[in-house]
């Protein structure tokens, strides 16, 4: 018996191996999940192929967070493969290049709005999206990066973060009685495609190098997917509106 067996799991945000999603999803299969991934557009096919280096083959249903047409297809697109979710994964980020890097003061409305829209807004949005699909209650777990200070060149990112963090917890507010948990996982900086855009990452990553009490190592996103498949599994199962920091210690200690 794993952790997860009998679990039925959508799991968004793979692109690559070295997505910590795609660490997810192993994990969660290595424990006895059922998984299904989404993607959209001409990221489609690439995680396609990805889903074919899984321990087992998952199916990939056509999902962008900010389409309406996607979230109210997406009870149908997940119940051709499952009869249901017990459990969601959260791992969707986005900010316009012109809301990072140390321009915080100059974006403008538009970049903002993609920025908050993509990365907080559509917390709300999938989990509701995925109701239907929790009838006896469930797991929302979400990707983090520790919004409660402000990082160099996170900028617009950090406060997408910051609304993030505030959305789950009023997820959790509202969707206790339903059975349905919402947490988040803030992981320490991992060397993966989305943060291939964060202007100046190295900068950022080098502050663990240097405040982290345990060793931190950007290519392994691991530790992170491992605590997204405990809180998905039932040893939590009066834990919501929480956020479990793997960053090695660095939010515990001060500049």
């Amino acid at each position: 018996m794993g952790l997860l067996t009998g679990k039925r799991l959508l799991v968004t945000g793979v692109l690559t191996e070295a997505s910590i999603a795609f660490d997810i999803a192993r994990l969660a299969q290595d424990e006895g999940a059922e998984v299904v991934l989404s993607s959209f557009g001409r990221a489609f096919r690439i995680t396609e192929r990805i889903a074919g280096r899984l321990p087992k083959p998952a199916p990939v249903i056509e999902l962008d967070v900010t389409s309406s047409g996607d979230l109210e297809a997406l009870p149908d697109r997940v119940r051709e493969h499952l009869g249901g979710l017990d459990g969601l994964v959260h791992a969707i980020g986005f900010a316009p290049e012109a809301a990072l890097g140390g321009n915080f003061l100059n974006t403008g409305w538009d970049d903002v709005s993609t920025a908050l829209h993509v990365s907080a807004y559509s917390l709300k949005a999938l989990t509701v999206a995925a109701l239907p699909l929790m009838a006896d209650g469930g797991a929302v777990v979400g990707l983090d990066f520790d919004a409660s200070v402000a990082w160099p060149l996170y900028d617009w990112m950090g406060v997408a973060k910051a609304a993030f963090e505030s959305c789950a917890r009023y997820l959790a507010r509202d969707l206790g009685k339903q059975n349905v948990r919402v947490n988040l996982v803030s992981a320490g900086p991992i060397r993966t495609m989305a943060a291939k855009g964060i202007p100046g990452f190295d900068e950022l990553a080098a502050i663990w190098e240097q405040r982290a009490p345990m060793q931190w190592d950007v290519t392994d996103a691991e530790p992170a997917a491992r605590a997204v498949v405990a809180l998905l599994s039932d040893w939590f199962p009066k834990t919501t509106g929480e956020i479990v920091h793997v960053d090695g210690g660095v939010h515990a200690i001060g500049a």
